[in-house]
C-alpha cells in the first residue's frame, strides 16, 4: 500500500488549495479514504472521510462548509478541496486507510495558512 499526497503550500488566509492523494498496491476502489491533519504541538484529527463509492462523505466541525472531498477511483486519487482557509487550518495533512485492519498513511503535505 502506497499513498502520496501532493498540492500544499503556503497561502493567504481566505484562500483555497486542492490536496491530491494518490493511492496504489490496493483496490483502491474498495475502501473509505480519510484526510487527517496535525498541526505542531497538537494531536493528529480527522478532517474529511469518503465512501467507497463516493456517495456519503463526512467533516469535522472545523472544516465543515469550507472542505469539500471527492474521489476519482479510475485513477485511484483521492481530493481534499480546502476553501476559505484560516491561520488555524495550518498543518501537516495526511491521507488515510485501514487495509488488512492496520492503518496506512501517506508521508504528509504541509499546509501554511499565512498572510
Amino acid at each position: 500500500v502506497q499513498l502520496v499526497e501532493s498540492g500544499g503550500g503556503l497561502v493567504q488566509p481566505g484562500g483555497s488549495l486542492r490536496l491530491s492523494c494518490a493511492a496504489s498496491g490496493f483496490t483502491f476502489s474498495n475502501y473509505v479514504m480519510k484526510w487527517y491533519r496535525q498541526a505542531p504541538g497538537k494531536e493528529r484529527e480527522l478532517v474529511a472521510a469518503i465512501s467507497s463509492g463516493g456517495g456519503g462523505t463526512n467533516f469535522a466541525d472545523s472544516v465543515k462548509g469550507r472542505f469539500t472531498i471527492s474521489r476519482d477511483n479510475a485513477k485511484n486519487t483521492v481530493y481534499l478541496q480546502m476553501n476559505s482557509l484560516k491561520v488555524e487550518d495550518t498543518a501537516v495533512y495526511y491521507c488515510n486507510v485501514i487495509w488488512g485492519f492496520r492503518n496506512y498513511w501517506g508521508q504528509g503535505t504541509q499546509v501554511t495558512v499565512s498572510s
